[in-house]
């Protein structure tokens, strides 16, 4: 997979990439992440990429010459599944949007600043709009590192254990159920005893009964769907 991130701050995004499972991944050529700062496709000697919204109104908004620019060349050296834009307003990123897009080879990502980008960018180039939340950021990179995360974690060879992000939490609508670690008996809390039994058709049972129960209690909208 190719993650190419059109931004104005690329150092803001880099860190999240430089640890972790995302470095690990890169360094494995499990996948490669480019950074594309959206300057260096102005034309003047500031470097310009917004402008006044048309109407009046408070805000600067991006202009759509260096995006278009900046999009344009990435699409004549390859083909892209989607071109992401992250915006507030955007279908709310959940774990089936993440197993989707970590299906895909090329994808681009906008990471939106100001009050946005010209509406002509969004008609014109945007096959998918993302969000985070109902919360505005100041700008769209923390949003594309948080999608990125989603959707590398899920590139077979990422994780060390494959079925691990498979037995995550709102994969089939539910939440996690508990797990436990060593000690058996800490301060007296103890560790069910049935985890120690063997008896593993009655442990997937007892796993699969807490995660219904703890759906129910915490995120019983999750069921409805």
């Amino acid at each position: 997979m190719r993650i190419d991130i059109i931004t104005v701050l690329p150092e803001l995004l880099k860190s999240p990439f430089e640890a972790s499972i995302l470095k690990r991944a890169i360094e494995a050529d499990l996948v490669e992440v480019h950074f594309h700062n959206l300057r260096d496709y102005t034309t003047d000697n500031y470097k310009t990429i917004d402008d006044y919204q048309f109407g009046g109104g408070a805000g600067m908004v991006m202009m759509i010459e260096p995006i278009d620019k900046c999009i344009s060349k990435l699409k004549s050296e390859r083909d892209y599944d989607e071109v992401i834009y992250m915006t507030p307003d955007g279908e709310t990123l959940n774990q089936g949007i993440a197993n989707h897009l970590s299906l895909k080879e090329n994808i681009i990502i906008l990471c939106g600043h100001y009050k946005g980008v010209d509406q002509r960018v969004r008609d014109q180039f945007i096959t998918r709009e993302i969000s985070i939340g109902d919360y505005v950021l100041s700008g769209g990179e923390l949003g594309a590192a948080v999608l990125c995360d989603a959707i590398i974690r899920l590139i077979p060879g990422v994780l060390g254990n494959e079925t691990s992000a498979l037995t995550d939490s709102f994969q089939d609508n539910l939440l996690a159920p508990p797990i436990y670690t060593r000690p058996r008996d800490y301060k007296g809390w103890k560790v069910p005893e049935l985890l120690f039994s063997g008896n593993f058709p009655e442990i997937e049972k007892w796993r699969e009964e807490q995660a219904y129960k703890r759906t129910k209690e915490r995120r019983p909208d999750l069921l409805d769907e």
